[in-house]
């Protein structure tokens, strides 16, 4: 899909991201990348340790771009569609949880 197409809302974008997402190791790595995300949230907000939310970017970007780079073998969205990327990893996950995408 061409970057300069305008997606009027997150429900138009996401089948967009999830063909993005086809090979299953990088939905392997999205999902450890976002569940580390989640865990060092609730740990520098339990603990007060706010120099933790540095390592927060790093740990989702790392893992999800190793598996654009690496597996998938295209640009993360991340680069054209910071924010429903975003919600996208978020949406994903949840959608893994509960069964309605294989890892």
């Amino acid at each position: 899909m061409n970057d300069t197409v305008q997606f009027r809302s997150f429900a138009e974008f996401y089948p967009y991201y999830l063909g993005e997402h086809a090979n299953p190791t990088c939905r392997r790595l999205h999902f450890v990348g976002t569940s580390l995300v989640i865990a060092l949230l609730a740990y520098a907000i339990g603990s007060g340790s706010g120099w933790l939310l540095l390592a927060v970017p790093v740990a989702g970007y790392g893992f999800a771009w190793a598996g654009h780079f690496f597996f998938e073998k295209n640009r993360p969205a991340t680069f054209t569609y910071p924010w429903y990327s975003l919600i996208g990893d978020f949406a994903m996950f949840r959608d893994i949880l509960r069964g309605k995408i294989s890892l």
